[in-house]
């Protein structure tokens, strides 16, 4: 098979997992959440509480009430991110309005609660592992942390806490107690497919090409990128990439790379915990940026110049 036939396969086969975290989403959803009164975090979440307030179909408010979030990150975010997150949630809200009319899986809370949340975690785990995303609310929140160093996984966790305590005026606070289980259940689980709101990455990348590698992630992402001077037994002389980033940006990253250096070597690990500041870049790529700094080699930093992620 050639490259370039396993390119167009791999990109189909991302297209068909988006697709299809984001009807699975939408069935745990409109099956089990709805059906209970029990809410989801971000807009969604908003949305669900406005459907039982006023009646309107969840699909549209879903859609409607994620425009303007996505047209906040169309800027910043990178144009494959949005625009397949804009992809994601247009299946998502058609998906929401197909599966209205089918009986509900079930009425009992906690049937709802534990089945509801293992699915839309696995739905929604799929959407960020290839690509996208379906929750307005973590565009802005990645806005967040590029601009006021906010940890992206806890800006989500504080809106989505807002949220669950107005349901709790709106529709009794049991209701409001379901929906915050059901979001925990759903984070566990997407622990498991992606890796987790609060799990920050950490990239390693072998490559010939640095500097222009290192001044793309620097543009695309706003990643610092530390430089280090490394040997291989066999291949020689190479140069090595160390960048801390979250998961959301891991797929921009490969596309970059894939599409400068394709025979780089990259190895993603988790992070547990990052100590230090960060260099954040400025409006505009300085003469002499920070991310094609060359550094003498050393073992990969605890964060003196990373992002605090």
């Amino acid at each position: 098979m050639t490259d370039q036939r396993k390119s167009w396969l791999w990109e189909l086969l991302e297209w068909l997992g988006l697709f299809a975290g984001a009807i699975i989403a939408a069935f745990a959803i409109e099956e089990f959440l709805v059906p209970c009164t029990i809410l989801d975090g971000g807009i969604v979440g908003i949305s669900i509480m406005l459907n039982n307030l006023i009646g309107f179909p969840l699909g549209v408010l879903t859609v409607a009430l994620n425009v303007p979030f996505l047209l906040i990150g169309a800027t910043r975010m990178g144009k494959r991110f949005i625009f397949k997150s804009a992809a994601a949630m247009g299946v998502f809200s058609v998906f929401l309005e197909v599966f209205a009319p089918l009986g509900n899986a079930t009425e009992e809370y906690l049937l709802a609660v534990c089945f509801g949340g293992v699915i839309l975690g696995i739905g929604v785990g799929l959407v960020i592992r290839f690509g996208g995303c379906l929750d307005g609310t973590e565009t802005v929140a990645l806005l967040l942390n590029k601009k006021f160093k906010l940890p992206v996984g806890r800006t989500v966790l504080v809106f989505n806490i807002l949220i669950f305590v107005s349901a709790g005026f709106l529709f009794g606070f049991d209701r409001a107690m379901y929906s915050l289980l059901t979001y925990f259940v759903t984070s566990k689980v997407l622990d498991l497919v992606e890796g987790g709101l609060e799990q920050t990455k950490a990239a390693m990348i072998i490559t010939d090409d640095a500097k222009e590698l290192s001044e793309q992630i620097y543009r695309r992402l706003g990643r610092t990128v530390t430089i280090m001077e490394g040997e291989g037994l066999v291949s020689g002389k190479k140069v090595v990439l160390y960048c801390v980033l979250t998961r959301f940006e891991i797929h921009e990253l490969k596309e970059i790379i894939k599409t400068l250096d394709a025979s780089a070597f990259i190895a993603i690990s988790d992070v547990s915990e990052i100590i230090g500041n960060h260099i954040k870049r400025s409006t505009a790529l300085p003469k002499e940026s920070p991310a094609a700094e060359p550094v003498p080699a050393a073992p990969p930093p605890t964060g003196k110049d990373e992002q605090n992620v």
